[in-house]
């Protein structure tokens, strides 16, 4: 896996990287991450990676991280 690029955040570490002819968008914060997964046919360049990258992408992104949080949280603190 290499990355090839990072797109700035103040609360996220946002990657973009290349394997296996699929690019990779990584988001991560504290302990957890979610990766999107695209093939050539969904994104042909690294541009349209970034284009994905909008406020409401990221919106939705941190309430997928805030409910891992709960659910971990729930689970741990038994």
């Amino acid at each position: 896996m290499r990355t090839l690029d990072t797109i700035p955040h103040p609360h996220l570490r946002i990657s973009i990287m290349y394997m296996n002819e699929k690019y990779l968008l990584k988001v991560e914060t504290g302990p957890y991450e979610q990766i999107y997964k695209f093939t050539r046919e969904m994104a042909a360049d690294i541009d349209q990676v970034k284009k994905i990258v909008t406020p409401e992408f990221l919106e939705e992104v941190t309430a997928v991280f805030n409910k891992m949080h709960e659910n971990f949280l729930k689970r741990f603190s038994r």
